[in-house]
């Protein structure tokens, strides 16, 4: 289904409210390092610095209330975290990662359940699920700029091509995913069908396909980007499944999921399961080191996160960062 509209430019100013969640004791002092692994804990609301070379927490900054993704600009000096609360918040925590202290935060006002987030052109893109809809906020002017709407229910994970030709979304309890394309001054809209429970997906490195993960089928639905139809549904068995990554060389896909204590590994061109990784008693969110020799995910239940050798495909490290972790991203200064 593809349809024309035209998106907002929603052009106010935000206000600025200052964080007021207390900082927790005992982990400050160390100076952030480059590259940082960014550490969401939606138990304790903070987050952790971490040294990747060393997987020591270096400090741990509030992140506000119910904190579930989070981004970092692209000179790795701020960090972007949303607040979602099912919807009933409307809020982004702002970290300074070099100061390691939290910034007046982006009041999204009657934009509420922000979620995924990506830091493109100089902007952070965010979704807010229960208005339905994606927007960018420019963080020179202090402004939410620009607003389109999904019609789609629960538009929730979000992935920007760095071109800024292509925004997609999953809709989880829509089943669907939603290509957004300029189109002169307005932009394209393209709902494509997937499967039950959409939420986790990527785009695999080379542009041409999105994998979609469909928690409640146990599916995942391989998307033509040049057609936007579905090609193929691979039956994997990952019900419950959270998020989906390629690897950078796009050879593999690693999936997590909260109903099951392994992360499914496939290989993109087999489209089939090449093994299936213990961590626990489940997963969220998951993040790939550039260099692509190492995959970080977060055991929810378990209160830490798995590294994962890509080479060997197991477990050669666990990262304490706090109660319930989930978000996870790379802050780099250039």
């Amino acid at each position: 289904m593809r349809r024309l509209v035209r998106a907002v430019p929603f052009g106010i100013s935000l206000l600025l409210v200052s964080a007021r969640a207390s900082f927790r004791p005992g982990v400050a002092g160390a100076p952030t390092p480059s590259p940082a692994l960014l550490v969401l804990s939606k138990g304790d609301h903070v987050l952790s610095i971490v040294d990747p070379a060393t997987l020591r927490v270096v400090a741990q900054v509030p992140s506000g209330p119910d904190p579930h993704e989070v981004i970092a600009s692209a000179d790795g000096k701020l960090a972007y975290i949303s607040n979602y609360g099912g919807g009933a918040y409307h809020t982004i925590t702002v970290v300074d990662l070099l100061g390691q202290t939290a910034l007046p935060v982006i009041d999204l006002g009657p934009l509420r359940g922000p979620h995924g987030l990506v830091f493109v052109g100089g902007k952070l893109w965010f979704t807010a699920e229960a208005a339905r809809v994606i927007g960018s906020y420019d963080p020179s002017t202090r402004q939410v700029d620009w607003v389109l709407g999904t019609g789609q229910n629960r538009t929730h994970m979000l992935v920007v091509a760095p071109d800024l030709r292509r925004i997609l979304t999953t809709n989880v309890n829509s089943g669907t995913v939603t290509i957004i394309e300029p189109s002169g001054p307005d932009w394209d809209e393209t709902v494509v069908p997937v499967g039950k429970g959409a939420e986790g997906f990527d785009v695999s490195p080379d542009g041409k396909e999105a994998w979609v993960a469909n928690a409640q089928d146990g599916t995942i639905s391989v998307i033509d980007l040049a057609t936007k139809r579905v090609v193929q549904t691979l039956a994997v068995e990952v019900r419950g499944a959270n998020r989906l990554k390629f690897t950078p060389d796009g050879s593999l896909v690693f999936v997590s999921t909260l109903g099951g204590p392994d992360v499914t590994v496939l290989g993109a061109a087999a489209r089939a399961v090449t093994k299936r990784v213990p961590v626990g008693h489940g997963a969220a969110g998951i993040l790939m080191q550039p260099d692509g020799a190492r995959a970080y995910v977060a055991c929810t239940p378990d209160d830490d996160v798995a590294v994962i050798d890509v080479k060997s495909l197991s477990v050669i490290g666990r990262i304490a960062a706090g109660k319930r972790p989930d978000g996870l991203a790379w802050a780099v200064r250039p």
